[in-house]
Order: C-alpha cells, then structure tokens, then sequence
C-alpha cells in the first residue's frame, strides 16, 4: 500500500516563497514519475491542473506559468520530493496535490487518471 504525504503548505503574500514537500512509502517499483497538481478554489475535481513533475532520470515537466518560478527536486533514496515555489502571486492560490506513478518517464501532459497515488492535499494561498 503506497502512501503519499504532504506538508509545507501555508499562506504567504504576492511575491513571497513556499516549499512543498511531499513523502511516499510502501513504494516498491523500480522507477517513477512524481509531481504536483493543482485544484484551485471553487474548480471541480477533474480539472485539477498538472503544475510539475519529474521521473526517476530526472527528467521534469512544468506547466507554462509556473516555468522559471517553480522548481521541482526529488531525493530517490528516500522516495521523497519537493516543489520549491517563488515569486508567488495570488493565481497561485490552490490545493496542491503530491502524485505518484510507477511509469518510468512523465508523459508529455500529465492527466489526473495516470496517478494511481495521491496524498491528501496541501493548501497555498497567495494574498495580494
């Protein structure tokens, strides 16, 4: 039983800096690809939005708006990452989730179903 979890969420003001960190046990394949998405207030569950990933080769992807903001890291020893997140402004403002899937590169865009894990979520509010 894989289990995802989260911490480092908080609020902040617009150009301020939060770290997410994200831990997930009971994990035993040999590769990954682990990330982050995003439910902003008042959005549906489906359409929670991809915001960073990055697999076992280190290979990451970011959504166009958090590019050269948001820099994803991971430690593989310890099944473990983070999402540094600076220069944030109030549109930033969500839930975050940490994902994990045992296919070993991130696909081009990311969707929701290809995570079979999820922790519970973080929030980030941004103010003005």
């Amino acid at each position: 039983q894989v289990q995802v979890v989260e911490s480092g969420g908080g609020s902040v003001q617009a150009g301020g800096t939060l770290t997410l960190s994200c831990e997930f046990s009971g994990y035993t394949y040999p590769n990954y690809c682990v990330g982050w998405f995003r439910q902003a207030p008042g959005a549906p569950e489906n359409e929670r939005e991809g915001v960073a990933f990055i697999d076992t080769d280190d290979n990451t992807r970011y959504a166009d708006d958090v590019k050269g903001r948001f820099t994803i890291s991971h430690d593989k020893a310890k099944h473990s990452l983070s999402l540094q997140m600076t220069s944030l402004q109030p549109d930033n403002t969500a839930r975050y989730y940490c994902v994990v899937t045992p296919l070993p590169r991130c696909p081009a865009s990311p969707g929701q179903v290809e995570f079979p894990w999820w922790g519970q979520g973080t929030q980030v509010t941004v103010s003005a």
